[in-house]
């Protein structure tokens, strides 16, 4: 609810300033009103071009044109405001003065092409996009749950002897971050680097000022991404990433937050479903450095160099391969939105995904069409117990389209599945934190881990499986239809990018 207020908040002044305009045009302007009426609607009908020759998601171009052509001065502030990505220059800013060490170069991505030529353009594409490298994977642990994966992260925190670099969307004060934070109270205490990154608009209502105040108190470095001062334009672009990084040794990623619903000792929307996974080895480094990227930009307080040199780990055997990245708004390219199309051009066989919600961009649900039509087995699975009705009614809305072509989606009967991931054709698979929406793939900065040929693989398989076997299976005939339900569901598509 409090969401919700806040972005009818952000709202109000342009529509405050269609009602003035109204009133000046009216009265004072009468004499020019038609003069001025035209320059304005020659102006909608620029920035309206502007929006169609852009290269952007269909739905979100529709969006956008419902609002400024029946609206012109409110709709076109709002789009200057929120709809632009030139707002993501103070971001951009911050970001591009960081300089960071070059990452380590390595020849996987060429052993890759020789067992696997497709999937190694779709992983170098990657790679030369983001930055990140291809790495041998030499360790890899996968958690089916954040019950599960909690007590690990706490052995690991109390491993600690350099630093413990932690970042994630929510803090909220309880028995998980409580227990973490304690641990990390006494590690900085023994000289232990500790710092923490939330961000501010997700902790909103669950991590105040005062609480980064007293772990500063105790020797933790923290700050808050983004903060909601005023309404400003870089409100949309939202540090959604989840990691937890010890000593360069361990990192920790999935869809857990650090709030004890994650963990199932506060039940709000029934059983709660999630994933994660523990890294060891070489590959660990990625996360140091997104970690590093972000706080040099955002603190006064720059990381050292030497954290980011890479950590001699123990000798293993390969386990196949992993590549760690970030997503950006701020780039020109939706890089997770683009890799889920690429995978599921490639499938041939079975494309398996995890997400709380679905409202894909119309390139990935023609993707996911696709790929069913052509007899590939499809499987997307959702929550049943929704913590946004809304969202979760716009996310049904989409349905329909994927049933028909022969996606099967299965709802999580006990609860609420908040687990991102997905495997395709059972040899390469993601696990991060992009959700299958507008606001995961294009206007937040999310994490993500692509694993190929890794044994962490046949876990998630297995964890989707079981999973699903809880699931109810949604068909044509149980999900409803007619008039009214088809015009309702194109109305919420069309504002799904909101959500």
């Amino acid at each position: 609810m409090n969401k919700i207020v806040r972005r009818i908040l952000t709202v109000i002044p342009a529509v405050l300033i269609q009602v003035l305009w109204l009133i000046l045009l009216f009265s004072w302007l009468a004499p020019w009103a038609a003069a001025i009426n035209f320059a304005l609607s020659l102006m909608a009908f620029f920035l309206v071009l502007y929006i169609i020759t852009k290269q952007d998601e269909g739905t979100y171009k529709i969006l956008w044109l419902l609002v400024i052509l029946p609206f012109p001065i409110p709709g076109a502030l709002l789009y200057l405001c929120f709809g632009n990505k030139r707002t993501t220059r103070p971001l951009r800013r911050h970001l591009d003065a960081v300089e960071l060490p070059p990452a380590q170069e390595t020849d996987c991505l060429v052993e890759l092409a020789k067992a696997d030529p497709r999937l190694a353009q779709t992983v170098g594409c990657l790679s030369e996009y983001t930055g990140f490298p291809l790495l041998h994977n030499r360790e890899a642990k996968y958690y089916p749950l954040g019950d599960d994966l909690f007590p690990v992260m706490l052995e690991e925190l109390e491993k600690a002897e350099k630093f413990i670099f932690c970042e994630y969307f929510i803090v909220e004060s309880g028995h998980m971050w409580d227990s973490m934070a304690e641990i990390m109270a006494r590690k900085a205490a023994q000289g232990v680097d500790v710092r923490v990154m939330y961000d501010d608009l997700g902790s909103i209502s669950t991590y105040t000022r005062k609480s980064a105040d007293e772990l500063r108190k105790k020797g933790i470095r923290c700050i808050a991404f983004n903060p909601l001062v005023t309404i400003k334009g870089t409100l949309n672009y939202r540090d959604h990433r989840k990691m937890l990084i010890i000593d360069g040794k361990t990192a920790f990623s999935g869809g857990v937050n650090l709030a004890d619903e994650y963990i199932n000792r506060v039940v709000k929307h029934g059983h709660w479903k999630d994933i994660g996974f523990r890294l060891s080895g070489e590959a660990v480094g990625a996360y140091t450095r997104m970690f590093a990227k972000f706080w040099n930009a955002f603190s006064r307080d720059p990381i050292p160099d030497e954290f980011l040199a890479p950590v001699k780990a123990e000798a293993k055997d390969a386990d196949g391969y992993v590549i760690s990245y970030y997503d950006s708004p701020l780039g020109s390219r939706a890089v997770s939105n683009e890799l889920y199309i690429d995978l599921l051009s490639q499938a041939q066989s079975s494309a398996w995904f995890f997400t709380p919600y679905l409202m894909p961009g119309e390139a990935l649900l023609d993707a996911f069409v696709r790929a069913a039509r052509r007899g590939v087995d499809v499987r997307i699975i959702m929550p049943g117990v929704p913590d946004k009705k809304l969202v979760f009614r716009m996310s049904n809305s989409f349905y329909p389209v994927l049933l028909e072509a022969g996606v099967k989606i299965y709802e999580y009967t006990p609860g609420f599945v908040h687990a991102k991931g997905c495997i395709v054709d059972g040899k390469v698979g993601t696990v991060g934190t992009v959700n299958l929406d507008y606001r995961s793939l294009f206007l937040h900065f999310e994490n993500n881990s692509l694993f190929c040929g890794a044994s962490i693989l046949e876990d998630l398989r297995a964890d989707f499986l079981a999973t699903q076997s809880l699931c109810e299976e949604k068909t044509l005939e149980n999900i409803g239809t007619g008039l009214g339900k088809w015009i309702v569901d194109g109305v919420l598509r069309i504002f799904a990018p909101l959500c």
